[in-house]
């Protein structure tokens, strides 16, 4: 039951609805070099609808 918590806590609301721009975000991350810039709009998305 505890183990599950944090997970219910974090998708629950808006973490919820910025899941699309998270997902996003993590996906542009992994490419080398410019990922981190190229994700910059996808955090301000999550940032903003949380």
């Amino acid at each position: 039951m505890f183990a599950i918590l944090p997970f219910v806590t974090c998708v629950g609301g808006c973490g919820l609805l910025a899941a699309p721009c998270r997902v996003t975000s993590a996906g542009l991350k992994i490419i080398p070099g410019v990922g981190g810039a190229l994700a910059v709009p996808t955090d301000a998305c999550a940032a903003a609808i949380d």
